[in-house]
C-alpha cells in the first residue's frame, strides 16, 4: 500500500464507514468490520467484528484468496479511540466480500460505494481544474463550456508536472 493521505468518516444510513485514501493508486480503502455492521444492523462493534471473523474464516476455508490476502491499515477504532491494524478492503473486494452477506442493504450500499467514488472523481477533477487555471492565471471553463483555441494554445505552453 502506499501513500495513505486521507482517513475519513463516511456516512452509510447514519453509520460511520471508517476509510482511508490512498494517493498513489487513486482508491478509497473501507473497514470490512464496519461495512460488515451496516449490512447486518450489528448492535455494536463487537458483534460486526465477530460477524466478520466468522465470515473470513468461511472464505479461507472455501479457499477464497481475497480474505487470505486481506490488507490492513491502522485505523482509530470506535470502542477506545485507538489505533489498531484492521481489514480493510477496496471497493472491488468489498462488493466481492458483500456476496458473502446475506442483507437487504447489500444494493443500497453498492449504490453508496459508487456514489463514494464519484464524488471522489468529481473533486479530483475540480482540484486538477483550479490548479490549471492557477498555471494559466485565468479561469479554463468557457460560457459555452467548450475548449476555446486559445486554450488549447495556452495548455500547449505548460509543462507538464513531473
Amino acid at each position: 500500500m502506499s501513500e495513505i493521505n486521507n482517513k475519513k468518516l463516511l456516512l452509510f444510513e447514519n453509520q460511520e464507514i471508517r476509510s482511508v485514501w490512498d494517493a498513489e493508486n487513486e482508491e478509497w480503502y473501507f473497514s470490512i468490520v464496519d461495512v460488515v455492521g451496516a449490512l447486518t444492523d450489528a448492535v455494536d462493534y463487537n458483534a460486526a467484528k465477530n460477524y466478520w471473523k466468522v465470515t473470513k474464516h468461511r472464505m479461507i476455508k472455501e479457499g477464497n484468496e481475497l480474505v487470505t490476502n486481506c490488507n490492513q491499515l491502522k485505523l482509530k477504532s470506535p470502542k477506545d479511540g485507538k489505533s489498531y491494524l484492521t481489514d480493510v478492503a477496496n471497493a472491488e473486494e468489498l462488493l466481492r466480500i458483500i456476496q458473502s452477506i446475506p442483507s437487504k442493504k447489500a444494493e443500497p450500499f453498492k449504490l453508496w460505494l459508487a456514489k463514494v467514488g464519484k464524488d471522489r472523481l468529481e473533486e479530483i477533477a475540480g482540484n486538477a481544474r483550479k490548479e490549471l487555471e492557477a498555471k494559466l492565471g485565468r479561469s479554463v471553463i468557457s460560457s459555452s463550456n467548450a475548449a476555446t483555441p486559445e486554450l488549447l494554445d495556452d495548455l500547449k505552453k505548460i509543462k507538464p508536472s513531473p
